[in-house]
Protein backbone atom coordinates (compact mmCIF):
# COMPACT_ATOMS: atom_id res chain seq x y z
CA UNK A 1 0.00 0.00 0.00
CA UNK A 2 2.40 2.20 0.80
CA UNK A 3 4.40 1.67 -2.68
CA UNK A 4 1.37 2.49 -4.17
CA UNK A 5 0.78 5.89 -2.57
CA UNK A 6 4.15 6.87 -3.06
CA UNK A 7 3.79 5.60 -6.60
CA UNK A 8 0.88 8.01 -6.77
CA UNK A 9 2.74 10.90 -5.57
CA UNK A 10 5.61 10.70 -7.67
CA UNK A 11 3.07 10.67 -10.73
CA UNK A 12 1.41 13.69 -9.22
CA UNK A 13 5.07 15.33 -9.23
CA UNK A 14 5.82 14.45 -12.71
CA UNK A 15 2.21 15.62 -14.15
CA UNK A 16 3.00 19.29 -11.98
CA UNK A 17 6.31 19.27 -13.48
CA UNK A 18 5.12 18.97 -16.68
CA UNK A 19 2.06 21.49 -16.16
CA UNK A 20 5.15 23.99 -14.93
CA UNK A 21 6.89 23.07 -17.46
CA UNK A 22 3.87 24.04 -20.28
CA UNK A 23 3.60 26.94 -18.49
CA UNK A 24 6.72 28.62 -18.65
CA UNK A 25 6.27 27.57 -22.28
CA UNK A 26 3.38 29.88 -22.48
CA UNK A 27 4.98 32.76 -21.06
CA UNK A 28 8.16 32.63 -23.25
CA UNK A 29 6.12 32.19 -26.18
CA UNK A 30 3.90 35.33 -25.18
CA UNK A 31 7.05 37.30 -24.57
CA UNK A 32 8.89 36.29 -27.56
CA UNK A 33 6.24 37.16 -29.98
CA UNK A 34 5.20 40.06 -28.68
CA UNK A 35 8.96 41.69 -28.39
CA UNK A 36 9.74 40.05 -31.89
CA UNK A 37 6.68 41.90 -33.59
CA UNK A 38 7.04 45.49 -31.07
CA UNK A 39 10.71 45.35 -32.34
CA UNK A 40 10.15 44.82 -36.15
CA UNK A 41 6.84 46.96 -36.39
CA UNK A 42 8.92 50.29 -37.69
CA UNK A 43 10.75 48.14 -39.78
CA UNK A 44 7.90 47.03 -41.58
CA UNK A 45 6.47 50.26 -41.71
CA UNK A 46 9.50 51.68 -43.46
CA UNK A 47 9.17 48.40 -46.18
CA UNK A 48 5.19 49.07 -46.46
CA UNK A 49 6.29 52.97 -47.41
CA UNK A 50 9.43 51.53 -49.56
CA UNK A 51 7.06 49.41 -50.99
CA UNK A 52 3.96 51.27 -51.50
CA UNK A 53 1.48 49.33 -49.69
CA UNK A 54 -0.46 52.44 -48.60
CA UNK A 55 -3.66 52.85 -47.51
CA UNK A 56 -5.40 55.90 -49.10
CA UNK A 57 -9.03 56.89 -47.92
CA UNK A 58 -11.11 56.82 -51.05
CA UNK A 59 -14.36 56.01 -50.00
CA UNK A 60 -16.99 56.79 -47.22
CA UNK A 61 -15.84 53.01 -45.91
CA UNK A 62 -12.48 54.27 -44.60
CA UNK A 63 -12.51 55.77 -41.13
CA UNK A 64 -9.13 57.44 -41.27
CA UNK A 65 -8.79 60.74 -43.61
CA UNK A 66 -4.63 60.23 -44.46
CA UNK A 67 -2.41 57.88 -46.31
CA UNK A 68 -1.19 55.08 -44.00
CA UNK A 69 1.35 52.31 -44.47
CA UNK A 70 -0.68 48.88 -44.61
CA UNK A 71 1.52 45.87 -44.41
CA UNK A 72 1.95 45.68 -40.52
CA UNK A 73 0.53 41.88 -40.57
CA UNK A 74 4.26 40.48 -41.03
CA UNK A 75 4.98 42.05 -37.75
CA UNK A 76 2.78 39.75 -36.26
CA UNK A 77 3.41 37.29 -38.89
CA UNK A 78 7.47 37.26 -37.60
CA UNK A 79 6.57 37.58 -33.56
CA UNK A 80 4.50 34.52 -34.34
CA UNK A 81 6.76 32.50 -36.32
CA UNK A 82 9.94 32.75 -34.20
CA UNK A 83 8.40 31.79 -31.18
CA UNK A 84 5.81 28.96 -33.07
CA UNK A 85 9.24 27.42 -34.16
CA UNK A 86 11.20 27.63 -31.17
CA UNK A 87 8.79 26.61 -28.77
CA UNK A 88 6.08 23.76 -30.32
CA UNK A 89 6.92 20.72 -31.59
CA UNK A 90 6.44 20.72 -35.53
CA UNK A 91 4.51 17.41 -36.24
CA UNK A 92 2.71 17.05 -39.62
CA UNK A 93 -0.38 18.97 -38.65
CA UNK A 94 1.29 22.05 -37.17
CA UNK A 95 3.92 22.07 -40.23
CA UNK A 96 0.85 21.91 -42.58
CA UNK A 97 -0.53 24.86 -40.92
CA UNK A 98 2.88 26.91 -40.89
CA UNK A 99 2.76 26.34 -44.66
CA UNK A 100 -0.94 27.63 -45.27
CA UNK A 101 -0.24 30.35 -43.06
CA UNK A 102 2.96 31.47 -45.41
CA UNK A 103 0.86 31.58 -48.66
CA UNK A 104 -2.01 33.71 -46.67
CA UNK A 105 0.56 35.90 -45.67
CA UNK A 106 2.18 36.42 -49.23
CA UNK A 107 -1.59 36.63 -50.62
CA UNK A 108 -2.02 39.57 -48.44
CA UNK A 109 1.61 41.34 -49.18
CA UNK A 110 0.48 41.28 -52.73
CA UNK A 111 -3.14 42.43 -51.62
CA UNK A 112 -2.08 45.10 -49.77
CA UNK A 113 0.04 46.60 -52.47
CA UNK A 114 -2.04 46.26 -55.73
CA UNK A 115 -5.37 45.68 -54.43
CA UNK A 116 -5.99 41.80 -55.64
CA UNK A 117 -9.87 40.62 -57.15
CA UNK A 118 -11.93 38.91 -54.33
CA UNK A 119 -12.20 35.65 -57.00
CA UNK A 120 -8.35 35.19 -56.47
CA UNK A 121 -7.77 35.90 -52.91
CA UNK A 122 -11.25 33.46 -51.84
CA UNK A 123 -9.26 30.70 -54.79
CA UNK A 124 -5.80 31.28 -52.56
CA UNK A 125 -7.34 30.69 -49.13
CA UNK A 126 -9.29 27.68 -50.63
CA UNK A 127 -5.63 26.20 -51.06
CA UNK A 128 -4.13 27.39 -47.76
CA UNK A 129 -7.47 25.78 -46.21
CA UNK A 130 -6.79 22.54 -47.89
CA UNK A 131 -2.87 22.55 -47.35
CA UNK A 132 -3.89 22.62 -43.50
CA UNK A 133 -6.42 20.19 -43.54
CA UNK A 134 -4.56 17.68 -45.91
CA UNK A 135 -1.61 18.02 -43.24
CA UNK A 136 -3.95 16.60 -40.57
CA UNK A 137 -5.88 19.73 -39.39
CA UNK A 138 -10.23 18.33 -39.58
CA UNK A 139 -12.64 18.65 -37.90
CA UNK A 140 -13.52 15.10 -37.36
CA UNK A 141 -16.25 14.76 -35.11
CA UNK A 142 -18.82 17.47 -33.93
CA UNK A 143 -20.37 16.98 -30.68
CA UNK A 144 -24.13 16.88 -31.05
CA UNK A 145 -26.16 19.67 -29.83
CA UNK A 146 -29.10 18.01 -29.07
CA UNK A 147 -28.25 17.00 -24.79
CA UNK A 148 -31.31 14.49 -25.31
CA UNK A 149 -29.93 12.47 -28.54
CA UNK A 150 -28.69 8.56 -27.99
CA UNK A 151 -25.78 9.54 -30.13
CA UNK A 152 -23.46 12.50 -28.66
CA UNK A 153 -21.13 12.61 -31.31
CA UNK A 154 -21.59 13.23 -35.11
CA UNK A 155 -18.60 11.48 -37.01
CA UNK A 156 -18.52 13.50 -40.19
CA UNK A 157 -16.39 10.97 -42.31
CA UNK A 158 -15.75 12.23 -45.66
CA UNK A 159 -17.72 15.38 -44.82
CA UNK A 160 -14.61 16.58 -42.42
CA UNK A 161 -12.60 17.91 -45.28
CA UNK A 162 -15.59 20.32 -46.81
CA UNK A 163 -16.66 21.61 -43.11
CA UNK A 164 -12.85 22.02 -42.61
CA UNK A 165 -12.33 24.16 -45.53
CA UNK A 166 -15.44 26.09 -45.27
CA UNK A 167 -14.54 26.73 -41.59
CA UNK A 168 -10.93 27.68 -42.10
CA UNK A 169 -11.90 30.22 -45.03
CA UNK A 170 -14.84 31.72 -43.29
CA UNK A 171 -13.15 32.69 -39.87
CA UNK A 172 -9.86 33.84 -41.99
CA UNK A 173 -12.52 36.29 -43.69
CA UNK A 174 -14.72 37.18 -41.13
CA UNK A 175 -11.55 38.30 -38.73
CA UNK A 176 -10.51 40.62 -42.09
CA UNK A 177 -13.95 42.09 -42.77
CA UNK A 178 -13.85 43.52 -39.11
CA UNK A 179 -10.37 45.09 -39.87
CA UNK A 180 -12.36 48.71 -39.96
CA UNK A 181 -11.29 50.78 -36.85
CA UNK A 182 -7.69 51.22 -35.51
CA UNK A 183 -7.10 48.48 -33.24
CA UNK A 184 -10.07 46.68 -33.82
CA UNK A 185 -9.47 43.24 -35.51
CA UNK A 186 -6.11 42.92 -33.99
CA UNK A 187 -7.51 43.65 -30.30
CA UNK A 188 -10.45 41.30 -31.20
CA UNK A 189 -7.94 38.59 -32.15
CA UNK A 190 -6.21 38.93 -29.01
CA UNK A 191 -9.12 38.70 -26.95
CA UNK A 192 -9.92 35.60 -28.87
CA UNK A 193 -6.45 33.81 -29.20
CA UNK A 194 -5.98 34.52 -25.39
CA UNK A 195 -9.68 32.77 -24.69
CA UNK A 196 -8.24 29.87 -26.95
CA UNK A 197 -4.96 30.16 -24.68
CA UNK A 198 -7.00 29.39 -21.59
CA UNK A 199 -8.88 27.08 -22.80
CA UNK A 200 -6.24 24.82 -23.91
CA UNK A 201 -4.97 24.87 -20.57
CA UNK A 202 -8.22 23.83 -19.12
CA UNK A 203 -8.43 20.83 -21.44
CA UNK A 204 -4.30 20.26 -20.90
CA UNK A 205 -3.62 21.06 -25.07
CA UNK A 206 -0.57 22.47 -24.30
CA UNK A 207 1.11 22.99 -27.42
CA UNK A 208 -1.71 24.57 -28.72
CA UNK A 209 -1.69 27.14 -25.79
CA UNK A 210 1.56 27.44 -26.45
CA UNK A 211 0.52 28.49 -30.13
CA UNK A 212 -2.01 30.76 -29.08
CA UNK A 213 0.22 32.23 -26.89
CA UNK A 214 2.46 33.45 -29.36
CA UNK A 215 -0.60 34.74 -31.53
CA UNK A 216 -1.87 36.11 -28.41
CA UNK A 217 1.95 37.72 -27.95
CA UNK A 218 2.99 38.60 -31.44
CA UNK A 219 -0.79 40.83 -31.56
CA UNK A 220 0.15 42.62 -27.85
CA UNK A 221 3.46 43.76 -30.03
CA UNK A 222 1.57 45.22 -32.67
CA UNK A 223 -1.26 46.77 -30.86
CA UNK A 224 1.15 50.05 -29.50
CA UNK A 225 1.31 50.68 -33.22
CA UNK A 226 -1.94 50.09 -33.82
CA UNK A 227 -4.35 51.81 -31.51
CA UNK A 228 -6.05 54.80 -32.58
CA UNK A 229 -4.58 56.78 -34.01
CA UNK A 230 -2.97 54.09 -36.09
CA UNK A 231 0.89 55.01 -37.27
CA UNK A 232 0.33 51.58 -39.43
CA UNK A 233 -2.27 49.05 -40.35
CA UNK A 234 -2.05 45.69 -40.41
CA UNK A 235 -3.41 45.19 -44.01
CA UNK A 236 -5.03 41.76 -45.38
CA UNK A 237 -1.90 40.27 -44.30
CA UNK A 238 -2.25 40.56 -40.79
CA UNK A 239 -5.91 40.04 -40.57
CA UNK A 240 -6.64 36.94 -42.93
CA UNK A 241 -3.23 35.85 -41.01
CA UNK A 242 -4.79 35.84 -38.11
CA UNK A 243 -7.95 34.50 -38.86
CA UNK A 244 -6.10 31.67 -40.60
CA UNK A 245 -4.01 30.64 -37.70
CA UNK A 246 -6.88 30.62 -35.08
CA UNK A 247 -9.33 28.59 -37.39
CA UNK A 248 -6.56 25.95 -37.59
CA UNK A 249 -6.12 25.80 -33.60
CA UNK A 250 -9.44 25.25 -33.03
CA UNK A 251 -9.23 22.45 -35.15
CA UNK A 252 -6.56 21.12 -34.06
CA UNK A 253 -7.94 22.01 -29.90
CA UNK A 254 -11.41 22.91 -29.37
CA UNK A 255 -13.27 21.30 -32.24
CA UNK A 256 -11.89 17.80 -30.13
CA UNK A 257 -13.28 17.93 -26.97
CA UNK A 258 -15.04 15.17 -26.14
CA UNK A 259 -18.08 17.19 -24.59
CA UNK A 260 -21.02 18.97 -25.83
CA UNK A 261 -18.78 22.32 -25.88
CA UNK A 262 -16.91 21.09 -28.36
CA UNK A 263 -19.99 22.02 -31.03
CA UNK A 264 -20.75 25.98 -28.89
CA UNK A 265 -16.89 26.58 -27.77
CA UNK A 266 -14.85 27.35 -31.15
CA UNK A 267 -18.22 29.68 -32.22
CA UNK A 268 -18.63 31.65 -29.12
CA UNK A 269 -14.67 32.54 -28.97
CA UNK A 270 -15.15 33.80 -32.50
CA UNK A 271 -18.80 34.73 -31.92
CA UNK A 272 -18.17 38.65 -33.01
CA UNK A 273 -16.26 38.27 -36.44
CA UNK A 274 -18.77 34.91 -37.15
CA UNK A 275 -21.97 37.35 -36.34
CA UNK A 276 -20.35 40.35 -38.89
CA UNK A 277 -19.49 38.14 -41.72
CA UNK A 278 -23.09 36.08 -41.46
CA UNK A 279 -24.60 39.75 -41.50
CA UNK A 280 -22.42 40.71 -44.08
CA UNK A 281 -23.74 38.13 -46.51
CA UNK A 282 -27.58 38.41 -46.35
CA UNK A 283 -27.07 41.77 -45.88
CA UNK A 284 -25.10 41.92 -49.55
CA UNK A 285 -27.81 38.98 -50.80
CA UNK A 286 -30.58 41.09 -49.47
CA UNK A 287 -29.62 43.82 -51.77
CA UNK A 288 -28.91 41.53 -55.15
CA UNK A 289 -25.14 42.12 -54.50
CA UNK A 290 -22.39 39.54 -54.55
CA UNK A 291 -21.19 38.73 -51.02
CA UNK A 292 -17.73 39.69 -51.94
CA UNK A 293 -19.15 43.37 -52.40
CA UNK A 294 -17.38 45.85 -50.01
CA UNK A 295 -20.29 48.04 -48.26
CA UNK A 296 -20.48 50.05 -44.88
CA UNK A 297 -22.97 48.06 -42.99
CA UNK A 298 -20.46 46.55 -40.34
CA UNK A 299 -21.10 46.28 -36.89
CA UNK A 300 -18.02 48.62 -36.63
CA UNK A 301 -19.71 51.26 -39.14
CA UNK A 302 -23.03 50.97 -37.58
CA UNK A 303 -21.54 51.66 -34.27
CA UNK A 304 -19.83 55.01 -35.84
CA UNK A 305 -22.94 55.76 -37.46
CA UNK A 306 -25.17 55.69 -33.99
CA UNK A 307 -22.57 58.88 -32.88
CA UNK A 308 -20.01 56.66 -31.28
CA UNK A 309 -16.16 58.08 -31.63
CA UNK A 310 -13.81 55.41 -32.86
CA UNK A 311 -12.17 54.95 -29.60
CA UNK A 312 -15.87 53.93 -28.21
CA UNK A 313 -16.35 51.29 -31.10
CA UNK A 314 -14.26 49.71 -30.08
CA UNK A 315 -14.03 49.57 -26.58
CA UNK A 316 -17.48 48.45 -26.96
CA UNK A 317 -16.33 45.37 -29.07
CA UNK A 318 -13.38 44.80 -26.90
CA UNK A 319 -16.05 44.21 -24.56
CA UNK A 320 -18.52 42.41 -26.28
CA UNK A 321 -15.43 40.25 -27.48
CA UNK A 322 -14.17 39.94 -24.14
CA UNK A 323 -17.26 38.43 -22.43
CA UNK A 324 -17.78 35.86 -25.24
CA UNK A 325 -14.39 34.85 -24.31
CA UNK A 326 -15.35 34.51 -20.62
CA UNK A 327 -18.51 32.71 -21.45
CA UNK A 328 -16.24 30.34 -23.51
CA UNK A 329 -14.07 29.64 -20.45
CA UNK A 330 -16.95 29.34 -18.47
CA UNK A 331 -18.01 26.45 -20.02
CA UNK A 332 -14.96 24.56 -21.42
CA UNK A 333 -14.28 25.02 -16.89
CA UNK A 334 -18.22 23.54 -15.87
CA UNK A 335 -18.23 20.96 -18.82
CA UNK A 336 -21.86 20.78 -20.08
CA UNK A 337 -23.55 21.63 -16.68
CA UNK A 338 -24.34 25.36 -18.09
CA UNK A 339 -24.26 25.08 -21.87
CA UNK A 340 -27.68 25.29 -22.54
CA UNK A 341 -27.75 28.26 -20.48
CA UNK A 342 -25.31 30.15 -22.00
CA UNK A 343 -25.89 29.16 -25.19
CA UNK A 344 -29.45 30.55 -24.69
CA UNK A 345 -28.32 33.90 -23.78
CA UNK A 346 -25.87 33.55 -26.53
CA UNK A 347 -28.70 33.64 -29.09
CA UNK A 348 -30.69 36.08 -27.59
CA UNK A 349 -27.98 38.42 -27.26
CA UNK A 350 -27.75 37.44 -31.32
CA UNK A 351 -31.43 38.16 -31.76
CA UNK A 352 -31.59 41.73 -29.93
CA UNK A 353 -28.39 42.86 -31.94
CA UNK A 354 -30.23 41.79 -35.06
CA UNK A 355 -32.99 43.96 -33.89
CA UNK A 356 -31.03 46.74 -33.44
CA UNK A 357 -29.47 46.63 -36.81
CA UNK A 358 -32.67 45.88 -38.58
CA UNK A 359 -33.94 49.16 -36.89
CA UNK A 360 -31.39 51.33 -37.74
CA UNK A 361 -32.19 50.20 -41.53
CA UNK A 362 -35.63 50.86 -41.04
CA UNK A 363 -34.29 54.89 -39.97
CA UNK A 364 -32.04 54.46 -42.77
CA UNK A 365 -34.91 54.22 -44.74
CA UNK A 366 -36.80 56.50 -43.87
CA UNK A 367 -34.19 59.31 -43.69
CA UNK A 368 -33.56 58.54 -47.59
CA UNK A 369 -37.18 58.62 -48.31
CA UNK A 370 -37.77 62.43 -46.23
CA UNK A 371 -34.45 63.60 -47.58
CA UNK A 372 -34.42 61.53 -51.76
CA UNK A 373 -31.18 62.33 -53.82
CA UNK A 374 -33.42 64.01 -56.50
CA UNK A 375 -34.76 66.95 -54.01
CA UNK A 376 -30.75 67.13 -52.69
CA UNK A 377 -29.35 67.70 -56.35
CA UNK A 378 -32.00 70.30 -56.86
CA UNK A 379 -31.14 71.87 -54.12
CA UNK A 380 -27.76 72.12 -55.05
CA UNK A 381 -28.54 73.17 -58.26
CA UNK A 382 -30.32 76.24 -56.97
CA UNK A 383 -27.43 77.24 -54.89
CA UNK A 384 -24.89 77.11 -57.78
CA UNK A 385 -27.45 79.39 -60.19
Amino acid sequence: MNQLFAAIAEERGVIGQLQSLGIWRVLLALVIAGVVAFATTPLVKMLSVKWGAIDVPRDDRRMHDHPIPRMGGLAIFFGFMVAAVLLVPLDDARKGMLLGSVIIVILGVFDDKYALPARLKFVVQIVAALIAALAGNRITVLSNPNIFSDNPYWQLGWLSWPVTIIWIVAVTNAVNLIDGLDGLACGVSTIGSASMLVIALLVTETDVAVVMAALAGACMGFLPYNFNPAKIFMGDTGATFLGFIMATMSAQGMFKMYSMISFVVPFIVLGLPIFDVTFAVFRRLAHGQSPMTPDRGHIHHRLIDMGFSQKQAVGVLYLVSGLLGLCAVVLTATRATRTALVLFAVVVAALVAWQVFLSHERHEKQKEDAHPPEDSAKGEEKRDG
